[in-house]
């Protein structure tokens, strides 16, 4: 009998050491921050171009934060807001769902179908995948189902804004009788890229031409024209700014925001990219520091981040419109051909017309959107250009950067004064329209005011 006892207690034991303890998965904003930086490493990596990039962005972004609106009262849905989107499969609140935890594999799971190199991206999302399933495989099998499922829903709905379409869409057509059209521009002398934006379905806007700016000044080199006088004047601010030869502030603050991915070197007969992030990733980047700032919980991150993405792919939207009906030639052209055919732009010239500054637009928009969440005098300390060697530039509010980020176009010899100072203008309406049009925040008060 003893004996019989003895292995029946030896056998209780063995299952109990063997049981795995169940420990619920904690999911933390630096999770996502995490994920999001990985995809922007990868971005980098695969040379997206800005509008691109943004799309990147949005959708991943729309994903999880649908997931959250359906758990967390505070927040409210996008569908029936933003066109075509349809609410997502109703969560199962018996089940073992951790809803913040399918939203992050939602967004992993649209990021990756939206890059180049999905294998750079596998590495992260298996080590976590494996780290989850250890913690506690119903709560993550459970989570990732649901994860999933609202992923093919956005992915479906994400499908069908004419992003494909424009794919096999023709290449711009260069027209060099005119000459004040846009011309490629040195090192590369690359096509113009995505003359076909425009007809990206936009999130908050009505229509690509909503905020259509008012033209640039009609070209002319007359000496007494706005135009040549707009001209003139990038020529003598990148003089004045690089006399003494030490970096001066203004040259400081140009290469600070110049965020162009297509950056070519030429060493003898050889050519290659110093590749950089987007201004898209680079909001994206101010938008963590204010997170983390204000230690913003899962479900607040998701919303600063949702809100700012979409503000930056309209703001692509809009600005791509009016480049390629403007068509305007860049300065580097006109001053190499008619004033000094040896001077080159601090910055180096993006393949695309000059009007509206994209960066001026993008960063007008951004910027409301933020301001809207973390208020108007919200100080920050941005480190996002430091992987590059940059050093740390400090802000008092969104709207600061953004005006500096406008008129750094003008101090890196790309841009004419119109194109920012109309630009981070048309920028700010589309994110006026996003705070007044979208409804987010159940409760009208500002989340971190």
């Amino acid at each position: 009998m003893k004996k019989y006892v003895f292995i029946l207690l030896a056998v209780v034991l063995f299952a109990n050491c063997t049981e795995k303890k169940q420990e619920p998965i904690k999911i933390s904003p630096d999770d996502l921050h995490n994920s999001i930086d990985h995809v922007i490493d990868i971005m980098i990596h695969d040379i997206f171009s800005p509008p691109v990039a943004s799309r990147i962005f949005a959708y991943p972004n729309i994903a999880a934060y649908e997931i959250v609106a359906q758990t967390n009262p505070d927040y409210q849905s996008l569908s029936g807001q933003l066109k075509d989107l349809k609410p997502i499969p109703a969560i199962d609140t018996a089940s073992a769902i951790n809803p913040q935890l399918s939203a992050l594999i939602a967004h992993m799971n649209i990021s990756r179908q939206l890059i180049f190199s999905e294998d750079k991206f596998d590495v992260l999302q298996d080590s976590l995948f494996t780290k989850w399933k250890n913690m506690n495989e119903p709560e993550f099998e459970a989570s990732k189902s649901y994860g999933l499922k609202v992923a093919e829903h956005i992915k479906e709905w994400m499908n069908k804004d004419n992003y494909s379409q424009t794919r096999t869409m023709p290449k711009f057509t260069v027209n060099t009788d005119d000459p004040g059209r846009w011309q490629p521009t040195p090192p590369a002398y690359m096509d113009g890229i995505e003359p076909h934006w425009n007809k990206i379905r936009p999130f908050i806007i009505d229509s690509a031409s909503q905020f259509k700016p008012v033209p640039p000044p009609p070209f002319s080199l007359e000496k007494d024209s706005d135009f040549y006088k707009e001209l003139i004047e990038v020529y003598n601010i990148s003089n004045d700014i690089t006399k003494t030869g030490d970096e001066s502030e203004e040259v400081a603050i140009a290469k600070f925001w110049d965020c162009n991915p297509y950056v070519s070197v030429t060493r003898g007969h050889l050519m290659f990219a110093t590749k950089k992030i987007t201004p898209g990733a680079h909001w994206i980047g101010i938008t963590k520091i204010a997170a983390k700032k204000t230690n913003s919980n899962f479900d607040d991150t998701v919303f600063a981040y949702t809100k700012t993405s979409m503000a930056i792919a309209d703001g692509f939207i809009s600005c791509w419109d009016e480049k390629y009906r403007s068509n305007l030639i860049r300065p580097e052209t006109l001053i190499n051909q008619h004033i000094d055919e040896n001077w080159k732009p601090i910055l180096q010239t993006p393949p695309f017309p000059e009007y509206t500054s994209g960066h001026s637009v993008v960063s007008g928009a951004a910027s409301t959107a933020l301001t809207s969440i973390f208020g108007d005098d919200f100080s920050f300390e941005d480190d996002t250009e430091t992987p590059y060697g940059l050093p740390i530039r400090k802000f008092n509010s969104f709207n600061e950067a953004a005006d500096e980020a406008a008129i750094s176009r003008m101090y890196g010899g790309i841009h004419y004064r119109a194109a920012v100072e109309v630009g981070v203008g048309q920028g700010r309406k589309i994110g006026d329209l996003l705070n007044s049009k979208i409804k987010m925040k159940k409760n009208s008060s500002l989340a971190h005011n």
